[in-house]
């Protein structure tokens, strides 16, 4: 196949999947069911941060973080109502006092700053060379920081050097990209092109069957790797091709994994 054939495939499968019928489907209807800034980067961050498993368990999942901040998630963090929350588990490895250890970091972050966006911005995140590990590392210090210094893998990845940021990356993605079908594109002050393909099983090996990775190991490295490769096909929004990967490497039972 050539590079054009390829990228014309790429493009019809991407169009295919990224459609309004997508949204019922996948955890992307959670933020989407908000207006409010601060309640669509709360509920895009929880929901993409138990997106691994099963994805109907996923969604069932994320409705009961919904209920559990009463549909009220900006609220529900600003007035601590996470301190009350009994111990439950809420999705496989992920318990309650992971939870509250996330929405204690949220707290810290929102009470200094209007939103999400703006303290992205305020640590200079859109110039990084890497957004989205960048992010992560700054909000991790703010997490610890609200939880006596402890850090917790479940809510954000810690080993920055070489994890692959699936979650975080595809929580990017809805709140970045805007084609007005799935993606939200609330943080317009961040470029679609500066955004990483978020790397799961099945896009990864969705990606060496195409011989767009050459490397099996689903890391960091192969992200930045993968990513420069669609960005050359689309450099203004490379994450698009996200759909076409998942698209052509989703089983029967739409799983995603790590």
């Amino acid at each position: 196949m050539t590079e054009r054939d390829l990228k014309e495939m790429l493009d019809r499968e991407a169009a295919r999947i990224n459609n309004i019928d997508f949204i019922d489907r996948d955890p992307v209807q959670f933020p989407r069911r908000f207006e409010k800034l601060q309640d669509i980067e709360i509920v895009a961050l929880l929901s993409a941060t138990i997106a691994w498993g099963n994805r109907k368990m996923i969604c069932n999942n994320c409705e009961k973080m919904l209920s559990l901040m009463d549909h009220d998630p900006y609220n529900y963090v600003m007035d601590k109502g996470y301190e009350d929350l009994p111990d439950m588990n809420i999705h496989r490895t992920f318990f309650a006092k992971d939870f509250r250890h996330f929405l204690r970091g949220l707290n810290t972050i929102y009470s200094r700053h209007a939103s999400l966006a703006d303290f992205a911005k305020t640590e200079d995140i859109t110039v990084a060379e890497l957004p989205s590990w960048t992010l992560v590392e700054r909000m991790n210090r703010e997490l610890a920081a609200a939880n006596g210094g402890v850090t917790d893998p479940r809510c954000l990845p810690g080993n920055l050097t070489t994890t692959a940021l699936k979650r975080v990356n595809m929580a990017l993605r809805w709140l970045v990209r805007d084609d007005g079908i799935v993606d939200m594109g609330v943080w317009d002050f961040m470029s679609p092109s500066r955004l990483f393909i978020p790397l799961d099983v099945h896009v990864g090996n969705t990606a060496r069957q195409l011989g767009l990775l050459e490397r099996n190991a689903n890391d960091k490295k192969s992200v930045i790797m993968l990513t420069e490769r669609l960005r050359a096909m689309r450099p203004d929004d490379p994450v698009w091709y996200d759909y076409a990967l998942f698209g052509l490497g989703v089983d029967k039972e739409l799983k995603i994994d790590d």
